[in-house]
């Protein structure tokens, strides 16, 4: 597939008499997609129902005469201010039972049938309008679900869904009762009416209320884009698609995606790494200007799976951003880096953020391509440098992988719910077990959790699944290699209830977890051989093969057949050398990569990606600081 660049235009940020030559300027930098709209609700429609498109229909027609494609947004992030004044209760409100107030964007809530009406009747009359139009290529609903913690609504609207939601769910109270087990506390309820948001109680609520209340939170995100979707299908033959975030698992992303045709996400690897990432300061300084080695591969592989493989990079971070704690710029070299990773790892397209920087309002201090004079940022010079390379390069189709890991939103929603330790946290378990894999120098596939066929594999690694589904149960056996579970998976029943046998319940795997700890920082549970367990340690009892011992003798990792439960939260290093001898064991071959370095194999070549500020040598290459390289296989 040919890969293509493209840029976020704002044209109702400027005077018209400039968007000839910034299309003009677009196309000789090589790009060939501009996303406009996402945001230009309030000149839309100025007034209710007074609409004023003409604005739009010039600007499409100027962008798409200079040969560029659009992707046009539906505005509903960013409701006009009109709109507060007809649906005054459709704010979100906060856990603490603020108003999100109006003054900056995703201020709505996701429950309030009124502002979904306005938000169908406005996809509505775009989708009228441009959906025959040949310059729009493509769609982008909403922008980035979830940002700004906007998913989760305490309001008025989001109870009387709620309550409507359990009710289509349980039937009954008394069936809801049981479920949570809320003769606990005495929390009985005698009809759903007397049921409210898990918020402002007294101390911890139920945790199975809540869980239902992420679950009913996540299918409110669903049902909203999927409002969009259903109106846009019959009026355009244009795909669709959805800019995601970077470590937002407030909704089922899986979920969402389902009703779409592309899933894109927004990358800022700089940024994400001051705001959005457990690590040491010395690690934060050693990739300050760089962004984190495996944030952003995370991410890509992630929603090429929520995308069934159809993926974009919808915002790409050009130079310093306006909204981490700190904003250094960064390394020369390293949009390139970015946009060739993305490309390795299966993207159609990277599309920069933005065009020219704003010289106004809340994102004046973000860079773009262009500065606000107009005079090319860095970033547009390495911008035109991937383009003269796409353009000269063979395609880059993506490149198969030998491991698979499972990411479910609904774990995270457990053990945010339910820590019990105060940093465990399902994404930085995960991900811990995906950068290790990474130094190892592996593709890695990212799973739902409801996978049906993992036959596919050699290795399947699932740690911290709050619940083993039905679907991923049957699965196992397709599996030809080993499929490594723990910790804490299958710990809970969908109810958020202990089993009643013990976890892990794993088919042919005779254990039971029998004692769990979390542990604070600095202390942990030593492994023989070296090593140890941080932050969780279970203590587990098993008739099952025994393939490492904790120091104190009680199992660390068993096994049965095919399956494998690893009963802790290993260090890195130790977690490191667990996959490399399961790797070996399964005819994975790996490589042992410096901090700096990584490696991605597709589309018939090796693509090596240098993180660091210093050269790096490996397997007889140089690689350049900031820099990558790709070599034939």
């Amino acid at each position: 597939m040919k890969r293509t660049l493209g840029v976020c235009y704002y044209p109702e940020h400027w005077p018209e008499a400039i968007w000839r030559e910034d299309a003009r300027r677009m196309t000789a930098a090589g790009l060939t997609w501009v996303r406009i709209g996402e945001f230009a609700w309030s000149r839309l429609e100025p007034e209710p129902g007074k609409l004023q498109f003409d604005w739009l229909d010039r600007a499409i027609a100027v962008l798409g005469e200079a040969g560029l494609q659009v992707v046009l947004g539906t505005p509903t992030a960013t409701p006009p201010r009109w709109m507060i004044a007809r649906h005054p209760d459709m704010l979100a409100v906060d856990a603490y039972g603020r108003p999100r107030k109006f003054g900056s964007r995703r201020h709505y809530c996701f429950s309030h049938t009124g502002y979904l009406d306005e938000c169908r009747r406005i996809t509505r009359l775009l989708g009228e309008r441009y959906g025959r139009n040949p310059h729009v290529a493509a769609w982008q609903t909403d922008n980035e679900y979830g940002c700004h913690e906007t998913t989760l609504s305490f309001s008025d609207a989001a109870r009387v869904a709620f309550r409507d939601w359990l009710a289509q769910k349980y039937q009954s109270p008394d069936a809801l009762n049981r479920a949570w087990g809320n003769i606990f506390w005495s929390m009985e309820y005698r009809s759903f009416d007397e049921i409210d948001l898990p918020n402002l109680t007294v101390t911890e609520p139920n945790p199975a209320h809540v869980m239902d209340f992420r679950r009913f939170s996540s299918d409110q995100v669903v049902a909203f884009n999927r409002a969009q979707v259903d109106i846009l299908r019959p009026l355009s033959d244009a795909p669709i698609a959805h800019n995601y975030m970077g470590r937002i698992t407030e909704f089922d992303h899986y979920t969402l995606g389902a009703d779409l045709d592309i899933a894109s996400w927004d990358s800022y690897p700089i940024g994400f790494l001051s705001d959005r990432l457990e690590a040491t300061p010395d690690h934060k300084a050693s990739f300050l200007r760089q962004g984190d080695p495996d944030f952003q591969a995370f991410h890509h592989d992630l929603y090429r799976s929520v995308g069934k493989g159809r993926w974009w990079i919808m915002e790409q971070q050009p130079g310093p951003v306006n909204w981490a704690p700190y904003n250094p710029i960064p390394l020369p070299g390293m949009v390139r880096l970015w946009t060739w990773e993305a490309f390795a790892h299966g993207a159609e397209a990277v599309c920069y953020f933005r065009w020219r920087q704003a010289p106004f309002a809340q994102e004046q201090m973000h860079a773009g391509l262009l500065r606000p004079d107009s005079a090319p940022a860095p970033g547009l010079r390495e911008a035109e440098a991937v383009a003269r390379e796409l353009a000269e390069a063979p395609e880059v189709d993506d490149g198969p992988a030998d491991v698979a890991l499972i990411f479910d939103y609904a774990s995270a929603w457990a053990w945010e719910t339910q820590p019990q330790g105060a940093d465990f946290d399902y994404f930085r378990l995960v991900f811990g077990w995906y950068r290790a894999l990474r130094r190892l120098g592996l593709n890695i596939d990212i799973l739902p959790p409801d996978t049906t066929d993992l036959s596919r594999w050699k290795l399947v690694l699932a740690p911290g699944l709050f619940t083993l589904s039905p679907e991923l149960r049957a699965a196992l056996p397709s599996c030809p290699g080993q499929v490594v579970f723990g910790p804490r998976a299958n710990s809970k029943t969908p109810d958020f209830a202990i089993p009643a046998d013990l976890p892990p319940d794993l088919p042919g795997l005779v254990a039971k977890v029998t004692r769990v700890e979390s542990l604070p920082p600095g202390i942990g549970v030593a492994l023989e051989g070296g090593g140890q367990f941080l932050h969780w340690a279970e203590e587990v009892e098993t008739s099952a093969r025994v393939l490492s011992r904790r120091a104190d003798g009680l199992p660390a990792l068993i096994a049965a057949d095919n399956l494998a439960y690893l009963a802790g939260w290993p260090d890195d290093i130790t977690l490191r050398r667990l996959l490399s001898q399961l790797c070996a064991d399964a005819g994975i071959a790996t490589v042992d990569l410096p901090e700096t370095l990584r490696m991605r194999r597709a589309g018939g070549r090796r693509f090596w990606l240098n993180y660091g500020p210093e050269p790096v040598t490996m397997a007889g290459l140089s690689i350049p600081a900031a820099g990558v390289v790709w070599t034939e296989i």
